[in-house]
């Protein structure tokens, strides 16, 4: 009966790490980001790289490449284990510190650059008498103000202050 409760068990846990890998993949990061992340998260001791490449089923290669990808966003760090001699992980539990911390490093720095290019390009365009330029420069201004208002919902955000459905349905592409 306990083999068939551990394999039930085994079979939940990777479930979950997989669903996580899945949102990782969508949220523009490597499935096996997630998926190793997960399985830390779940367990409630740090697993070294052999425990992590048998539990998914991954290359010792692999597993290496994906520690060094989550250590670099500072979601997976190595852990001390009395009386061994190989390294041990464990993950950043706060969640929302690894959310915001993507957010930051991520979408806004996306976001900024986004509108700094419309601005270089509304620029471009302002001093012209062309009926079709300046079309051209009101739908940019429409599009930077937008931009704008995604930069200032992910600040808000990201610092924890409050988001305003005002926010939100006070933009109005034509009034840009």
């Amino acid at each position: 009966m306990a083999e068939t409760s551990e394999s039930a068990t085994d079979e939940a846990l990777l479930r979950v790490a997989d669903v996580v890998g899945r949102l990782m993949e969508f949220w523009g990061f490597k499935r096996n980001m997630g998926r190793l992340w997960c399985v830390l998260f779940l367990e409630r001791k740090p697993l070294s790289a052999a425990d992590l490449a048998a539990r998914l089923s991954l290359s010792a290669g692999a597993i290496s490449m994906t520690l060094a990808e989550l250590s670099k966003w500072g979601v997976v760090k190595k852990a001390f284990v009395p009386g061994e001699r190989r390294d041990y992980y464990e993950p950043e539990t706060d969640v929302w510190k690894m959310v915001s911390r993507v957010f930051r490093e991520r979408e806004l720095e996306h976001v900024r650059a986004a509108v700094g290019e419309m601005e270089r390009a509304t620029d471009l365009l302002a001093e012209t008498d062309d009926e079709a330029l300046i079309y051209a420069r009101r739908q940019i201004d429409s599009l930077m103000t937008l931009a704008r208002l995604g930069e200032q919902l992910l600040e808000n955000v990201i610092a924890g202050a409050p988001v305003k459905a005002e926010m939100l349905t006070g933009y109005d592409s034509e009034d840009s």
